[in-house]
């Protein structure tokens, strides 16, 4: 069993950067790929971004391309999400999942362990 612990989220201003942290116990963190989704109020959880195992590919949804990067650090046993050049809709509650079974899914469905969340939120 994977425990996963997001934190680093708060209020931002409207170009301003913000770096989440997911923090994993319980598991073999070095053989997961990892996943970032986040939630808007009204709207379905939409990927954010993944990485595979060994940190060495990495994807992102369209709309964030060239502003976040994921990373992962296999001895802290930590991935993270750099934001910048913030938006307001990139406001949400953003979580990390992790995955021993599939090769850097975007379905949510496919990601065996969740963390609780961490809000994002950005002025204008």
């Amino acid at each position: 069993q994977v425990q996963l612990v997001e934190s680093g989220g708060g209020l931002v201003q409207a170009g301003g950067s913000l770096r989440l942290s997911c923090a994993a116990s319980g598991g073999t963190f070095s053989s997961y790929d990892m996943g970032w989704f986040r939630q808007a109020p009204g709207k379905e959880r939409e990927f954010v971004a993944a990485i595979n195992w060994s940190g060495t590919r990495t994807s992102y949804t369209d709309s964030v391309k060239g502003r976040f990067t994921i990373s992962k650090d296999n001895e802290k046993n930590t991935v993270f999400l750099q934001m910048n050049s913030l938006k307001p809709e990139d406001t949400a509650v953003y979580s990390c999942a992790a995955t021993g079974r599939y090769f850097m899914p975007v379905r949510a469905s496919l990601y065996d362990y969740w963390g609780q969340g961490t809000q994002v939120t950005v002025s204008s």
